[in-house]
């Protein structure tokens, strides 16, 4: 051990130790509890930002600490690496998808490795590589089999420069993020699987997620929106069918005067009459070209066209115009609304704009509402009015008769409705898993034989920037003999979103080499569930509701027999500095790399770990990195001063025989064990461990008879207590320091301490003394001290004499062993 600590130096020592022993390779062991920790795998764009540092800090942290515990841990590493940024860099860099991304995914991982993680390496997964996708490619074909996976028409987001569909994400202000084109919404022939099947179940089980953040459950729970209300039919004038509508407010039936349907409905240009197909035509295609979030928003100024056409209201007979409206979406209900403009703010607006008519068929309690003299809807419960027989009712309690009554007269029908729609996993890009299906002219669509997978993804792609998908233009994939009648046929060349790959990642880490399947059945048996899940809160909904919805949907498939894929999740904060999330764009970005080169990993690691709990934001401090340097310098010199006394210095055997300073000094060793261990285990509040460890550094150093060789012992005690708790935090110089003081086999070998609860029991206690509920002094008394004993100290101290003077005692309130309260009058 040197004198001076040299990050650079102890960290690539260790570093290559872990590697050549293999330190954190996981194997089945029945005789151990597994657990199973994981972070939320990176995009390998080329470089670790302090984001990644802190999320995988938080999670080295959990995994080394459980290591010590005890536990038999997984703790994995890979690589989410099919996505448009890498045809993107390919066209701008004029190279190819795979070569940017594996060379990226080698510096990625050599910062990693820098940064002493305890990952096992020899479980990573690339998900772009075929030893993984060609398991998608079977789990589809299952899906397909199943009915789980389909195609058919649908609205998407489409650039047309870029010739391809485009996430909600990827369109900013009504364009394209990559060419800044308008983005139109486009029908086009896609795959789907079949989530909503799950819905029910996936609800169902947020109230089992107990480990889960409420707010992420929450989200969740919203986004798969349950409601229950009743379908309705209402039938087009001249008897040429019905229009059906879903609501949940069935009680407000008898006041829909007008009929919106979404302009993406499939009758909205059937029903516009000839002399309104053009004006409809062009509202259609105006609102083809505005972002949904925009449509959705409150302030949206809503507008509509009229079809020419009507149907009529079941209950009322009233006749019914139908119009076509920008705030009505496709993806809820049945993509038409019975507009009820006196119960609904949006139709209001609308009828207000468009001289609708307006019917008001609720009350408030005791009031009358003129529908001409109305400045808003009446949303609230009240009193049904021109309802027929449900006239006097209370609205919401009328729901019930009123759908009893749709459902006996054959109006329409209970039913449940979920926001949730199947996802759509077709994307028109090169770099990404082909989905497996030949269309052949006489057989129609044909999946992939089994025998015939995988279907590799060709690596002679022409990237010219022009738009497209590259991978209709590769002849050689695409023309192929249909496997059930020998003709000429082409392959599918959409590939599968990328959300798709990191649905079901952590299971084919439990057996990554496997080659008879997706996975292992009775590895992923004996690791799942991953028992921790760290990542951040923009993942809350579609990673983690695709992710559960996968685990379901393999377990009925045969793969595998758990019903959720994560126990706990932690979803960690943001890093901050100046004021913003750090990002390229704002030019506040921090370079781990050079913050390694400056100050070492073990710096970087603690200083994201002290300066905030995980679940908060963490505000970025360069003082706050200098601090975390500080004091792992002084922790090295403290044991670097006294590792030739302690090396050989026996175990503390008989505690009750280190008395006053010997006595608090231990005392403080095992308060520390306890609360760390608490603080790590039970809540992860690192700052709190850490911040009491630092106490302990303190406490060493003020040790008075610390070159005492009686003392060794407790010295010892003390330095490697500190050298312990501080292992998971920063590996490295711990491993340097266990060694300094005379341990073998590294650390991470080594049992996590325990706490002595003899050691902790106080001799003394401070007693704060209050006068009329005022701080006036503190007394020091035995811990035995009996109450009369705790007063007699506190009336007599001489502070707080002083307030007593004059005044007569009332009353004397005692909280044992912490305060006394004497109430003066």
């Amino acid at each position: 051990m040197e004198e001076k600590f040299v990050p650079k130096n102890v960290e690539e020592k260790w570093q290559r130790f872990w590697e050549d022993n293999s330190a954190f390779r996981a194997t089945r062991n029945e005789d151990k509890e597994k657990y199973y920790l994981l972070e939320m795998f990176p995009y390998p764009s080329g470089r670790i930002h302090m984001g990644h540092v802190r999320n995988y800090s938080i999670g080295d942290v959990i995994a080394r600490f459980m290591r010590m515990r005890g536990r038999n841990v997984l703790h994995p590493m890979g690589w989410d690496a099919f996505g448009m940024p890498a045809e993107n860099a390919a066209i701008q860099h004029k190279s190819h998808p795979g070569t940017w991304t594996y060379e990226n995914i080698e510096y990625m991982r050599s910062q990693l490795k820098k940064l002493g993680f305890s990952y096992d390496w020899d479980r990573e997964i690339a998900t772009c590589h075929v030893d993984y996708y060609r398991w998608e490619q079977l789990v589809f074909l299952k899906m397909y089999e199943k009915g789980l996976a389909y195609k058919k028409n649908s609205f998407v987001n489409w650039c047309p420069r870029c010739e391809t569909v485009l996430a909600n994400e990827q369109v900013e202000d009504g364009c394209c993020w990559r060419c800044d084109s308008e983005v139109v919404q486009k029908e086009l022939d896609q795959w789907f699987l079949r989530i909503t099947d799950y819905a029910e179940e996936l609800l169902e089980y947020t109230n089992k997620l107990l480990g889960w953040p409420e707010r992420v459950l929450t989200m969740q729970r919203n986004w798969i929106g349950k409601s229950s209300g009743c379908e309705i039919d209402f039938a087009l004038e001249g008897g040429s069918g019905t229009v059906r509508v879903f609501t949940t407010r069935q009680d407000t039936l008898y006041g829909a005067t007008f009929m919106s349907l979404a302009p993406e409905h499939p009758l909205a240009m059937e029903l516009a009459v000839s002399e309104r197909r053009e004006e409809v035509a062009a509202f259609i295609d105006k609102v083809k070209r505005t972002d949904k979030q925009v449509r959705t928003a409150d302030d949206l100024e809503k507008e509509g066209v009229f079809t020419g056409s009507y149907c009529r209201n079941p209950v009322t007979g009233q006749r019914m115009p139908i119009y076509l409206a920008n705030f009505v979406l496709p993806e809820y209900g049945t993509g038409a609304v019975m507009a009820v403009p006196t119960h609904d703010q949006r139709d209001f607006e609308f009828a207000q704009k468009y001289d609708l008519p307006l019917q008001v068929v609720i009350q408030p309690e005791g009031k009358t509402l003129d529908s001409a003299a109305m400045t808003a809807a009446f949303t609230d419960e009240g009193v049904m009015v021109n309802s027929g027989p449900f006239d006097g009712m209370n609205s919401s309690e009328s729901k019930e008769k009123i759908a009893d009554y749709l459902e006996k007269e054959g109006f329409g029908k209970k039913t449940v409705n979920y926001r949730l729609r199947d996802w759509g996993i077709s994307r028109q890009r090169y770099w990404g898993n082909p989905i497996p299906i030949i269309y052949c002219d006489s057989c129609g669509a044909v999946p992939v034989p089994e025998s015939d997978l995988p279907v590799v993804l060709p690596m002679d792609a022409k990237f010219s920037g022009e738009g497209g998908n590259p991978l209709a233009k590769v002849s050689t994939f695409v023309s192929v003999a249909c496997p059930t009648c020998g003709k000429p046929a082409r392959r599918e060349t959409d590939t599968m979103d990328t959300f798709v790959q990191s649905s079901w990642y952590f299971l084919r880490y439990c057996s990554p080499r496997y080659d008879q399947g997706p996975l292992d059945r009775d590895e992923a048996e004996y690791w799942m569930s991953v028992d921790q899940y760290i990542g951040g809160i923009e993942h809350a909904v579609l990673h983690l509701l695709y992710a559960r919805f996968f685990t379901k949907a393999l377990r009925d498939l045969g793969f595998v027999n758990i019903d959720e894929p994560f126990v706990n999740l932690l979803t960690q904060g943001m890093v901050i500095k100046d004021g913003s999330k750090m990002s390229k764009s704002k030019g506040n970005v921090v370079d781990p790399d050079s913050l390694i080169k400056v100050y070492g990993a073990d710096t970087a690691r603690l200083f994201s770990l002290f300066a905030s709990p995980p679940e908060r934001d963490l505000e970025w401090s360069d003082q706050g990195v200098d601090g975390s340097f500080r004091f792992l310098n002084r922790v090295w010199k403290l044991v670097f001063e006294f590792a030739p006394l302690v090396r050989n210095a026996g175990s503390v055997k008989n505690a009750a025989s280190f008395a006053g300073d010997s006595g608090k000094l231990r005392r403080v060793i095992h308060k520390t064990i306890k609360k760390v261990t608490e603080d790590v285990e039970e809540r992860f509040h690192f700052n709190t461990a850490i911040a009491a460890i630092m106490e302990l550094v303190n406490s060493i150093s003020s040790f008075e008879s610390k070159k005492d060789p009686s003392c060794a012992p407790v010295l010892k005690e003390a330095l490697e207590a500190v050298v312990l708790l501080l292992a998971p935090f920063v590996p490295h110089i711990t491993e340097e320091l266990w060694e300094g003081l005379g341990n073998k086999g590294g650390i991470g070998s080594a049992s996590w301490p325990v706490y002595d609860a003899e050691a902790i029991v106080e001799d003394e206690l401070t007693i704060v003394v209050q006068v009329n509920g005022k701080l006036r002094g503190k007394v020091t008394v035995d811990a035995a001290a009996s109450e009369e004993q705790v007063r007699s100290a506190a009336l007599a101290d001489e502070k707080v004499v002083v307030h007593l003077e004059g005044k007569t005692v009332r009353k004397i309130v005692y909280v044992p062993g912490k305060l006394l309260n004497i109430v003066v009058a």
